[in-house]
């Protein structure tokens, strides 16, 4: 993978994990967190901040684009996975990010055996990916959960970017005018 602006961050999955061996020898605590982060607004600067005040080190795993497009929709993501690397290595809360292409990061969370496991409080137990969950539990993983911004949402400033603009909601892309 090549090196990408301001990703000293940026790191492939494998050599997150050798990381991962080295700060638990130092008795480092690893928070796991991950998303799309298409379009980072205030909420997840705030999810990011409440999950490194957990623990030593933020791990962010990232949906590739495939990844965003099999949960989203092919309108989405808005921002390409350099782009949204590039804007969470940019902050001080963000240790580390790797990019995954599957929908889910049960496999990566069983490979790197995080000790706190971060959501927004909008998720429960209940609600987790049933594969994730019992990837959590097999390594004994801590799952928080912390306070979100439920008026904030990708999907919703979207939306509400497009009705400003006087686009067609479903646009294939934000800067395409609906033909009326």
């Amino acid at each position: 993978m090549e090196k990408l602006p301001c990703s000293d961050k940026l790191f492939p999955f494998s050599a997150v994990c050798a990381e991962r061996n080295a700060w638990r020898r130092a008795g480092r605590r690893v928070v796991l967190t991950n998303g799309c982060f298409d379009l980072l607004h205030p909420g997840h600067l705030l999810l990011l901040e409440q999950a490194k005040a957990l623990g030593d080190v933020l791990v962010v795993a990232l949906n590739a684009d495939c990844s965003v497009r099999a949960l989203k929709g092919p309108s989405r993501p808005i921002l390409g996975e350099e782009l949204r690397a590039y804007a969470l290595g940019c902050l001080r809360s963000v240790d580390r990010i790797f990019l995954f292409d599957g929908t889910r990061v049960a496999e990566e969370i069983h490979a790197l055996a995080p000790d706190i496991y971060v959501r927004a409080e909008d998720r429960t137990v209940a609600n987790l990916n049933s594969a994730e969950l019992m990837a959590l539990r097999a390594v004994g993983t801590r799952i928080e959960f912390v306070p979100f911004l439920p008026s904030l949402s990708t999907t919703a400033l979207v939306e509400k970017i497009c009705s400003t603009a006087g686009l067609a909601r479903g646009s294939e892309r934000l800067g395409e005018q609906n033909d009326r």
